[in-house]
């Protein structure tokens, strides 16, 4: 890996928040704060992680310190990082709805085995 060799997990949900993970060169890793989360101008500009706006570094993966975990809101507009409260009610009922789907689905299986 280059110094700024970046992967990017697909994005998921929890129904308030989307969320992704990205994977920073373990050489890059031992410059991140140990104490505190990094401020949006530090990742974007000293870690070089590129992302739409909205995006907020709340973690790191303590097993794996390369791993930086990113949130934000559902709803948020990609392009000013403000949250959009009809897109969010919009999307937290998409997530309502496969959830039920997949549960339901998964229910399905259990009785049919």
């Amino acid at each position: 890996m280059t110094e700024y060799d970046i992967s990017y997990s697909e994005k998921y949900s929890d129904g308030d928040y989307e969320y992704r993970h990205v994977f920073i060169p373990k050489d890059l890793a031992r410059r991140v704060p140990k104490d505190r989360c990094l401020t949006e101008n530090e990742w974007r500009h000293s870690f070089k992680v590129t992302m739409s706006r909205g995006w907020e570094h709340y973690g790191i993966h303590k097993p794996e310190p390369h791993v930086l975990l990113f949130r934000r809101p559902l709803g948020t507009d990609p392009s000013t990082g403000n949250v959009n409260e009809k897109l969010r009610k919009a999307e937290i009922e998409k997530y309502k709805k496969e959830l039920k789907a997949k549960i339901e689905a998964d229910q399905s299986v259990l009785l049919n085995s």
